[in-house]
């Protein structure tokens, strides 16, 4: 069939050929569709699946290379599989003031552990601090832009080890949300970034500069620069230490976690530290290698959005970290 490429409509998977023919549509669900990757060792995609009433957050696997007609349904097919993520769970429903009452969706709340809004960003990539070895299933969490707390300002990953999902993976029932999913992570890191509009909406790991890149909605406390993209480079170190703004056990000190070290590039906030980039990502950005990446801007309405993909060329720049590709960077 040659080379394709899939959009998320949220309740819609839409799969293109390059000349921008519509090969096939798959349809039948109600939650969240958000971020996905293709994973070529088994050649499924994978994306961030939400069901925040049900407590509920998956990921959808997709045999995407069965979608060859418009409106299939998941139902009636066996194209998507879903693994549950009871990580995402704990934190998402922890019940922080003690009340004893699950807030739900809701930001302006002390609950929800790191203000946990669910899942969206996934990639695979190595695990953090190194380039080579294993391929790991990223997830990044959903943070609440709730200004308040101090406790939300880092972005929460998690890496999977996957080789052994095909025994968690279940058909998607809204009806009655199965719990069939790994009980851990492999690793579990934290970035600090200042507080995000619901976290890393895009997260892609660029195999040739060796990095990671986090999409994000712009934050909204003042005291943090608010970029919309941020990038780690996977051979940095993970060192243990404190995450700043997060209470330890039973309040007391601060707690500690895994922590990733945002890259030595692009802007810097004196005030901070904080460093990234004023570039919109956070609705698809996908490197395909010798520094050339597709992002992708949206447009529409609810019930008619439409997504427009420009490729463009890594310049590293603070200021302009991308530009249109031209010829000669496609010769490459």
């Amino acid at each position: 069939m040659g080379l394709t490429f899939v959009l998320s409509f949220t309740t819609l998977l839409a799969k293109y050929d390059f000349s921008g023919k519509l090969v096939g549509t798959l349809v039948g669900w109600a939650g969240h569709l958000g971020d996905l990757d293709f994973n070529p060792r088994d050649g499924r995609l994978y994306g961030s699946l939400e069901y925040k009433k049900d407590r509920a957050f998956y990921i959808a696997v997709i045999d995407v290379g069965r979608i060859d007609r418009v409106g299939i349904d998941v139902a009636q097919s066996e194209i998507f599989r879903t693994v549950y993520l009871p990580e995402v769970v704990k934190d998402y429903a922890a019940d922080l003031d003690g009340n004893g009452v699950f807030d739900g969706d809701v930001a302006k709340t002390p609950d929800h552990r790191y203000g946990c809004s669910g899942i969206d960003g996934v990639a695979f990539g190595p695990e953090f601090g190194r380039t080579d070895g294993p391929r790991f299933l990223t997830v990044a969490y959903g943070i609440y832009a709730h200004t308040a707390r101090t406790d939300n300002d880092h972005q929460v990953l998690l890496q999977y080890d996957i080789t052994d999902w095909a025994r968690h993976a279940r058909p998607l029932t809204e009806a009655a949300p199965h719990h069939s999913g790994p009980a851990e992570a492999h690793g579990k890191y934290f970035v600090r970034t200042g507080n995000t509009t619901f976290g890393v909406q895009n997260l892609a790991y660029d195999e040739g500069l060796q990095r990671w890149f986090m999409g994000v909605y712009k934050g909204t406390k003042p005291a943090f620069p608010n970029y919309l993209m941020f990038a780690v480079d996977a051979r940095t170190p993970v060192t243990r230490g404190d995450l700043v703004g997060v209470p330890g056990p039973g309040g007391q000190g601060t707690e500690q976690g895994q922590l990733l070290t945002l890259a030595a590039d692009g802007l810097k906030d004196a005030a901070t530290g904080i460093r990234g980039w004023n570039q919109k990502s956070d609705v698809g950005l996908q490197p395909i290698g010798h520094g050339l990446f597709y992002l992708a801007v949206n447009s529409g309405t609810k019930g008619s959005q439409s997504g427009d993909l420009t490729l463009y060329r890594w310049t590293g720049d603070a200021a302009k970290p991308f530009v249109p590709a031209t010829t000669a960077d496609l010769g490459k």
